[in-house]
């Protein structure tokens, strides 16, 4: 195996140096476990605002003692005493070595290397170490750590990024998100968000009596979306597999188990493009209520985020950066949301009239909107009006919008709906929601009839043997679920990395993974 081309640099070679130094003088530089006393953020909270003596005081141990471990971020030495910056998982703090007081754990000093000189030769910007000693307030009122003892925890044969450039390149960020992690704190923010949004998520849904579950990853076939899937082969059956590219099923199939309120936050894959709105790999939140139905869900929708809001910016009322427009926005999350038809919505924002127009007509109008001949050519009506809908009103929904009664070809899994007219039109009781013109969430009255839904997805199958890789394959077993019977019910999906992007006001979906997909910089076996 060849060496990567790192280990060939003057600074890799110079820190294995060290390292061996380090070993050589008896000093662990991996030891097992160490037990700071507080992180930066407790000391600046506690004793920040307090003024604590001079350095007199804190050698003479009238002041608080502490310990801290991270990251030494900064060093400078000023003759008998030397000060740095440690930084741990919640900021920095300074700290000061001092000739005459610091120890270094393991370190027997000698008329030649006091600790003092082993910490300036030996260790490095981006060491993780312990230090252990008295607070005290600088003369410039800078909270600081008078260290009696040094203890080396990490010794780092690789140096973090340029501290005036930081890690800059965009590609390099996400290939290396434990670089960025180190050197972006606003980075940090964003998934610390992140799993605040989780815990948000599931105490909602548990405030309302949902149990959640976890539903297979690996199945012999996948539903639930049009999407084409990742395969694989379970050697043991000689079987092809397929990823899930939804929850829905499995989830369906609970309810009629008798789990009346289910959610799962899990991951799915789908086989496609990659662009600042697409990972192959993301994360799916998706909740089903059985007595429930399209309503009762944009209702549920709107105040889990609204709850978001609030917790994440005390206000429903949030400011987003429009990085096409250059300006600001303020967003109102608070419930309850613009609900619009789709036929509502193109007559508002594109004062087009649906039923008013042939397919002709559509067609033409999506022509002159430069969408694919032969997509347009292939689309009914139901398909023309959607696309019309993407095309023409999207962009303009900015404020939350429910967007509700889809025509029935956008997708097999929901129930016609309720109103005689609307029903003949080919409409069925879905909503979506939208913010800042991309679209949040899916959500149906679910359909339960076990007879529509075999033909729907025979529909499907017909496409998929024409040759329609994302059509769903039939699933008999799903339909053996519905005919032993489901209640009506209410389902959502909502795509968890774009509701984080939405409140963190980040540009891409791979600014909220904490590893999105990169091709691949190392060699990588081929079969």
């Amino acid at each position: 195996m060849t060496k990567p081309e790192y280990h060939d640099t003057e600074e890799f070679q110079n820190r294995q140096r060290k390292l061996q130094e380090l070993r050589e003088m008896g000093i662990d530089p991996f030891p097992p476990k160490y037990n700071p006393s507080h992180d930066s953020a407790d000391l600046a909270k506690l004793w920040g605002p307090v003024k604590i003596g001079g350095n007199h005081e804190a050698e003479a141990g009238e002041t608080p003692c502490v310990s801290v471990a991270g990251r030494l971020v900064l060093f400078r030495p000023m003759g008998k005493n030397a000060f740095g910056q440690i930084q741990d998982k919640s900021g920095r703090i300074q700290v000061m070595f001092n000739r005459d007081v610091t120890e270094f754990s393991g370190y027997t000093p000698t008329d030649e290397t006091t600790p003092l000189k082993l910490i300036e030769k030996k260790i490095d910007l981006g060491d993780i170490i312990g230090v252990e000693g008295h607070l005290f307030h600088t003369q410039k009122g800078e909270l600081t750590i008078l260290v009696k003892k040094a203890t080396l925890l990490t010794k780092t044969l690789l140096p973090l990024p340029d501290k005036h450039s930081g890690l800059a390149d965009k590609e390099m960020r996400y290939r290396k998100r434990w670089l960025d992690l180190i050197s972006n704190p606003s980075v940090l923010k964003v998934f610390k968000d992140r799993s605040k949004i989780l815990q948000l998520i599931r105490h909602h849904f548990d405030e309302l009596q949902f149990t959640e579950v976890e539903t297979p990853i690996l199945g012999s076939l996948y539903g639930g979306a049009e999407a084409r899937p990742f395969t694989t082969v379970l050697n043991a059956l000689d079987q092809k597999m397929f990823l899930r590219i939804s929850l829905e099923i499995s989830l369906k199939k609970l309810i009629v188990g008798g789990l009346d309120r289910v959610f799962e936050i899990g991951k799915v894959f789908r086989n496609e493009g990659i662009d600042r709105m697409h990972n192959p790999e993301f994360t799916m939140l998706e909740a089903y209520a059985a007595y429930w139905d399209y309503n009762d869900i944009m209702h549920l929708t709107e105040t889990l985020i609204e709850k978001i809001a609030l917790a994440l910016h005390d206000t429903t009322q949030v400011a987003f950066f429009l990085p096409e427009k250059q300006e600001s926005v303020i967003i109102d999350f608070k419930a309850p949301w613009i609900r619009l038809s789709m036929k509502e919505s193109i007559k508002k924002y594109a004062n087009l009239d649906c039923d008013a127009l042939s397919e002709d007509d559509m067609r033409a109008i999506l022509s002159q909107d430069g969408m694919d001949p032969k997509e347009i050519a292939e689309s009914n009506r139901g398909l023309l009006i959607a696309h019309i809908f993407e095309t023409k009103v999207q962009h303009h929904l900015i404020q939350p919008h429910h967007i509700t009664d889809y025509p029935i070809e956008t997708t097999p899994l929901c129930r016609p709906h309720r109103d005689p007219t609307l029903r003949n039109q080919g409409l069925i009781e879905r909503f979506e929601c939208f913010v800042l013109g991309e679209e949040l969430g899916n959500a149906y009255s679910e359909l339960n009839d076990p007879e529509l839904q075999r033909k729907l997805l025979e529909h499907q199958a017909e496409r998929r043997e024409k040759g329609d890789e994302e059509a769903t394959p039939f699933d008999e077993e799903f339909v053996e679920a519905l005919c032993q019977g489901m209640p009506p019910t209410g389902g959502l999906g909502i795509g968890i990395d774009r509701l984080v992007m939405l409140f963190t006001n980040s540009h891409s979906i791979r600014d909220v993974l904490f590893f999105p997909w990169m091709k691949p910089t190392y060699a990588v076996e081929k079969e």
